[in-house]
């Protein structure tokens, strides 16, 4: 069983940044990051290959957004296993007013991984509660 919990969300104002976690229990191959905005689709923002350390991003967070994996604080890649830990980041910067929404983490293993790393949103993958951001003027 994987599950997953994000963290870090807050209010900022524009321009600025915040730091957001995703924490995985259980072995999984992908991670992406997606945003619900209010009267809006879910987008896709960043995803990461594990085991291949490729990153993919959507136009508009790139040069702003990165995402990377937290070695600290996750399970090495030689010893995952189904208890396994990850823990994934997603730094912000250069916050705009319309980065303001519900972030949430999705985690694959294997083919459903694939709209992951399209950015698109999943049928068949395991899902945080989300953590908001709400960015000011």
């Amino acid at each position: 069983q994987v599950h997953l919990a994000e963290s870090g969300g807050g209010s900022v104002q524009a321009g600025g940044s915040l730091r957001l976690s995703c924490a995985v229990s259980g072995f999984i191959n992908c991670v992406g990051w997606f945003r619900q905005a209010p009267e809006k689709r879910r987008e896709g923002l960043a995803a990461i290959f594990l085991q291949a350390n490729v990153t993919y991003y959507t136009d508009s967070v790139k040069g702003r957004f990165t995402i990377s994996q937290d070695n600290a604080k996750s399970t090495a890649l030689w010893q995952m296993d189904a208890n396994a830990k990850t823990t994934i980041v997603l730094q912000m910067d250069s916050l705009e007013l319309e980065d303001t929404g519900m972030y949430l983490c999705a985690a694959a293993t294997g083919a459903r991984c694939e709209p992951i790393f399209r950015l698109l949103e999943p049928d068949d993958a395991y899902w945080g509660q989300g953590t908001q951001v709400t960015v000011s003027s």
